[in-house]
């Protein structure tokens, strides 16, 4: 089976990035014969991102490096210009942060190779901060994309059922089955400094509708670079109340994989009244720590970023309104939409 690897990086304003994410990408350790391409997808830069790609990338590398320009802010716009631009049959997605260990290709070449079945496969991330750790990183470290995705080496489909957008690697022939069928992203990713998020789990979840199987691999590791601006308690609580947003999209998809056999109560539940009120009972649990959370940082307190997801959530339903109900029925990508049916 062929395993060629095409690594698309996707950068915003990137020009202070790269070069560190870049010389590791320049010194992957490839076998004899082993095919691997850098494209660094320009997402909407006003800094020097597409010059300093170019620039630092050394000219004596055996792997292609290509520098594409995808004027439409987004990282789902990014991605889907990282995948029409791919020549080779693993396409790997990393982030302008990642710092990869010099084995990654020849390991996920590897996994992709054994296991035919697995339409996406992840790693292991380690935090690379730029100042001192803050005491709560250990307990929010998943929001950063940084830790463990599963124990061991596992199939991760039907228990945590997605894999980190970071490092995120897929076999081109299910992203093009997924094509084929109609998907579409719902979900647009960050936009420059909006915390938006979710398409990472989205895609995964478009996969298992698909058939396909997701892997974690801990041989498959890199460090992720957290600037001191990200390791901000409020920053924190931003990146909490985007994924939070992110939720009333994912619902569609949590709907069609769910296997449960509660038809009729299944069906009560994903209204837009049951998902709203349901939320908002959740959002008062904890009324003290409800009032005290928009004048008080609260730093370190778990019961604050569930807070911050669950306003993120209720926002984004309040905006929605029963057309959420519709939505789910009509806006859907063909892959929900018949998994949803199969189940019916």
């Amino acid at each position: 089976m062929s395993s060629e690897v095409s690594i698309v990086v996707c950068c915003h304003n990137s020009a202070r990035l790269l070069p560190a994410t870049l010389s590791k990408l320049s010194a992957q350790k490839l076998s004899a014969g082993r095919a691997c391409e850098v494209i660094v997808i320009d997402n909407a830069s006003t800094d020097a991102t597409a010059r300093v790609a170019r620039e630092c990338w050394p000219a004596d590398c055996r792997i292609n490096l290509r520098v594409v320009a995808e004027p439409e802010l987004g990282l789902s716009n990014a991605r889907l210009r990282g995948f029409a631009e791919a020549q080779y049959s693993i396409i790997c997605f990393v982030d302008d942060d990642n710092r990869l260990d010099p084995d990654w290709v020849e390991i996920v070449s590897r996994v992709m190779a054994e296991r035919p079945e697995v339409g996406a496969c992840g790693g292991h991330i380690e935090a690379d901060c730029e100042v001192d750790q803050p005491p709560w990183l250990k307990n929010f470290q998943s929001y950063y994309a940084v830790g463990e995705q599963a124990e061991h080496a596992c199939d991760v489909t039907d228990t945590r059922g997605y894999l980190w957008g970071a490092g995120l690697c897929l076999r081109r022939s299910a992203w093009e089955r997924l094509q084929q069928e109609g998907f579409d992203f719902l979900l647009s990713g960050r936009r420059g400094s909006t915390l938006t998020a979710g398409e990472d789990a989205e895609l995964c979840c478009a996969l298992r509708l698909n058939g396909w199987r997701l892997w974690y691999e801990p041989q498959l590791k890199m460090k992720h670079f957290l600037p001191a601006a990200r390791l901000q308690w409020n920053y924190l609580r931003r990146v909490s109340r985007g994924f939070g947003a992110a939720t009333a999209s994912l619902d569609y998809y949590e709907y069609a994989v769910r296997k449960d056999g509660r038809r009729t109560i299944g069906r009560f539940r994903r209204g837009w009244s049951w998902q709203t009120l349901a939320t908002v009972w959740y959002l008062l649990r904890k009324p003290l720590k409800l009032l005290r959370a928009p004048f008080s940082e609260m730093e370190g307190d778990a019961d604050v970023i569930e807070i911050e997801n669950l306003w993120g959530r209720l926002i984004e339903m309040l905006k929605r309104g029963r057309q959420y109900n519709s939505e789910r029925g009509s806006s859907t990508k063909s892959a929900v939409n018949d998994a949803s049916e199969s189940q019916a």
